[in-house]
């Protein structure tokens, strides 16, 4: 069995996907359950960002711009990880839940320029009987600058 909390990228031997896997899983997933911005913000290139949602459509004509910059982003997290921060799993903490519906095992990088695939599915319950359930992507956009890869943008909401 495959554990979800580790990172599939050796450092040894994959340093820049071991780094970007580092900051989009577990740096992500830890900010987000405890709803704290600051763990990441310097992921991020705020100059050149912008975020992409799908809706849940394959087809790009619906794709629209949501977030022109970084700070409408930071203020959308964090609204969702207030929310996140309401669910009650069923045998799991809010870490080991959003663990275990990402993977992130696709980064493709050309010279200093990445796309990471970062997938969520699957279905965990809740405490009060309903549960958590779909499926969705982000490809996320990223550049090395400084020898430090930034976030530029993401398409968001995509259906997997």
């Amino acid at each position: 069995m495959i554990d979800p909390m580790a990172n599939p990228f050796h450092l040894d031997t994959d340093q820049d996907r071991h780094y970007i896997w580092q900051r989009l899983v577990q740096a992500d997933s830890d900010a987000f359950v405890t709803g704290d911005w600051s763990m990441i913000e310097d992921d991020f290139d705020a100059a050149n960002f912008e975020g992409v949602r799908a809706y849940g459509s394959g087809n790009p004509d619906d794709w629209k711009v949501a977030f022109a910059d970084l700070s409408s982003y930071r203020e959308n997290w964090l609204a969702a990880s207030r929310e996140f921060q309401k669910k009650r799993f069923l045998g799991l903490s809010l870490r080991q839940a959003i663990y275990q519906r990402t993977r992130l095992n696709e980064i493709g990088i050309v010279g200093e320029r990445a796309l990471a695939h970062k997938k969520f599915s699957g279905d965990l319950p809740l405490e009060d009987g309903t549960m958590l359930s779909g499926g969705r992507q982000t490809i996320y956009r990223l550049h090395k600058h400084g020898g430090a890869w930034k976030i530029v943008g993401f398409i968001g909401y995509l259906p997997l």
